[in-house]
């Protein structure tokens, strides 16, 4: 990307809990969920909203000129909920992840950069609040810094098959409405009247009618739910097996952070070279090849299976 440019992200629940709390927000963290299920979102209360990924449709329209194809525009709700126009590519999951912080402003203690950002682009219309999000260096830099390692360019001047296309949406309750707060639409949708009790099986009914729309084969979706810092309610209710769990679970999600944010060209070369040699003064060129055979045929089995771990996980969510 150039300077200035905004980088893709991976949809993954510590990366959003990473994000989140550096953009300086208290006690907010994400929860992957793997099936459509509204007591696994129950279990999360009090539970904020929830970031949507999914294949961007290039071969039908999610909207018509009369309105979208599930809820309705409401033009006149940007007034008074955040609402901003994505205005730049790569910015929608920070954007999907705003949209339900910005909203939850009297329920959360946001910190004073997105507290004071909220101030200012409310008096804003939603495309310019989008430039103001886009223009913005903090949120742009700790986006930035969860971004995808690419550490080899093709340089080969290969062109295939266009990538897929996938795009960061909110749903989140405000006001007693269920809303759906997707940046590339002209304003938010709605899903009709909706609380904090009633919202995760609503929800569940507008995601279903939403993956019913794509061919039975289409299993890339992911739901990250946002909702209070389990740490604090396992402090809360006495539970120490859950707090122990959620800190090893933190572990885990520093050690995979850091592996994100460093580049292992240089280690892995080193230690490539390395067995190269080793192996080449064990037999020479044939001892070499049966080493890369086996180490192909392996992770074509390793690839294979986590394929199908991936499928029985994600056919949850349909």
């Amino acid at each position: 990307m150039s300077e200035g440019g905004w980088n893709t992200i991976e949809s993954d629940a510590g990366v959003f809990t990473a994000l989140i709390e550096e953009l300086g927000v208290k006690s907010v963290q994400c929860e992957e969920l793997f099936a459509l299920d509204p007591s696994d979102l129950q279990a999360l209360h009090p539970l904020y909203g929830v970031i949507f990924l999914f294949k961007y449709p290039t071969d039908r329209p999610y909207t018509m000129p009369d309105g979208p194809l599930d809820g309705s525009f409401d033009h006149g709700a940007s007034g008074s909920i955040f609402f901003a126009a994505q205005t730049i590519q790569n910015a929608c999951a920070t954007q999907a992840l705003l949209s339900v912080l910005m909203n939850k402003t009297t329920e959360l203690d946001v910190g004073a950069h997105l507290k004071d950002f909220r101030e200012f682009t409310m008096e804003l219309p939603p495309e310019f609040r989008g430039e103001a999000l886009s223009n913005s260096d903090l949120i742009r830099e700790v986006h930035n810094s969860f971004a995808r390692s690419v550490p080899f360019a093709d340089e080969t001047g290969r062109t295939g098959a266009p990538a897929d296309a996938f795009h960061f949406i909110a749903y989140t309750h405000i006001n007693g409405t269920l809303y759906e707060l997707d940046g590339l639409q002209p304003a938010p949708i709605t899903h009709g009247p909706c609380d904090a009790d009633s919202f995760p099986a609503q929800l569940v009914a507008v995601l279903q009618r939403r993956i019913s729309r794509y061919d039975a084969t289409e299993i890339r979706f992911n739901l990250l739910a946002m909702c209070r810092d389990l740490r604090v309610r396992a402090h809360e209710i006495g539970d120490q097996e859950m707090l122990a769990r959620e800190h090893i679970k933190r572990g885990d999600w520093f050690f995979e952070n850091a592996l994100r944010r460093h580049n292992f060209v240089g280690f892995a070369g080193e230690v490539l070279k390395g067995v190269m040699n080793d192996k080449l003064k064990q037999g020479g060129n044939e001892a070499v090849k049966k080493w890369v055979d086996e180490s192909k045929s392996r992770a074509s089995r390793e690839t294979t299976e986590l394929a199908l771990r991936r499928k029985e996980r994600d056919m949850g969510m349909n």
